[in-house]
């Protein structure tokens, strides 16, 4: 089994300078204890919190990876990207790291970013799609041709295609019914968000596989995301939790993301988190990570080795200490295959 990490977010507080060392020394770190996948969000104008954006990021980051280290936007918020300018940049990124890119993309969930775009946030989900149809064409075509709802290419030609043919793997992001049957049609996996329970998981693969079989699309292992918290017990992993995520939690309710309730994230911590997030000594950690694997046909597993505040040398003991107890123990851990889970299931 692979694992990854999220790169994300530092409160504006901190310094430029001290923010990039802190990805540098995340991703030396990262590497060292096993993980073979890198990844980075993306914001615009985020209050009180500095997201480095994604693309010139990686290119920076690409210098320091291991040859069988990939790395990746998990996500971009697709739409408010013109189709030419995002589809070259990713190339171009893909170049740089000698075809390791995955292109995660989505919609995001926050209207003030379409609003300081001018991009109509209600039609984000056909601005998505069409996105992607654009982007395939640019990256697997001589001379593009596309008369679509909002862009049209008039036998252009191509100058900046990736190394992965015919295009980079594309995660898409979603958190309902209708985005993960989006992200079977239109992607090549759907990025599991790391609020949603092994039991709401099992509904929505069954509803993807649906969709992809239905099209004759190749079933892949779905990248999942999960936070993951080790302690002296599952007590003590939940209060070092909430002492590094919990303003974190209150500030995602507060904006709107829909899979949290902003009362019980203030409230009762300890029992919102526990059904979606990994918590316990190492060896439950592990456990619960086997009993995932083992249900559900996922890879690779991301988590977030940061949260806002923690400095590098908080960061990188985190990692250290998830790489001896957990990655190295798991490396050889099988998820359920595909074939399995669907042998099992009321597809």
């Amino acid at each position: 089994m692979e694992f990854g990490i999220l790169m994300g977010d530092q409160p504006v507080g901190s310094s430029p300078a001290e923010h990039l060392d802190l990805m540098l020394r995340k991703v030396e770190a990262a590497q060292r204890a096993g993980f073979t996948y890198l990844t980075i969000g993306q914001h615009f104008l985020y209050d009180g919190y500095r997201w480095f954006q994604p693309i010139p990021l990686l290119a920076r980051l690409a210098a320091e990876l291991d040859e069988h280290v990939k790395i990746g936007t998990t996500v971009l918020v697709g739409p408010v990207h013109h189709p030419v300018i995002l589809g070259e940049e990713l190339a171009t990124l893909d170049v740089v790291t000698r075809g390791r890119l995955v292109v995660g993309i989505g919609t995001g969930y926050l209207p003030a970013e379409y609003e300081a775009m001018g991009v109509p946030f209600k039609q984000r989900y056909r601005l998505l799609e069409e996105l992607i149809e654009v982007m395939s064409k640019l990256w697997s075509q001589e001379r593009v041709t596309h008369r679509g709802r909002f862009w049209t290419i008039e036998d252009a030609p191509t100058h900046v295609h990736p190394i992965q043919q015919p295009r980079p793997p594309i995660w898409l992001g979603a958190m309902k019914e209708t985005g993960v049957r989006r992200a079977a049609r239109h992607g090549d996996v759907w990025t599991i968000t790391p609020q949603q329970t092994v039991e709401q998981v099992k509904s929505l693969i069954e509803l993807y596989a649906q969709e992809r079989m239905s099209r004759g699309l190749e079933l892949s292992p779905l990248p999942l995301r999960r936070e993951l918290m080790i302690g002296a017990d599952f007590d003590d992993a939940v209060t070092r939790f909430a002492a590094v995520a919990r303003g974190k939690y209150e500030a995602y309710a507060g904006r709107g993301m829909t899979l949290l309730d902003g009362d019980a994230v203030r409230g009762e911590f300890a029992s919102t988190v526990q059904d979606h997030v990994i918590l316990g000594d190492p060896g439950q950690c592990r456990a619960q990570i086997a009993r995932i694997a083992e249900e559900l046909p996922i890879g690779p597993l991301l988590i977030r080795p940061h949260w806002p505040g923690m400095d590098a040398e908080q960061t990188a003991a985190y990692l250290d200490e998830v790489g001896r107890e957990v990655v190295a123990p798991l490396r050889d851990l099988r998820p359920r295959s595909f074939a399995d889970f669907l042998d099992s299931a009321t597809v």
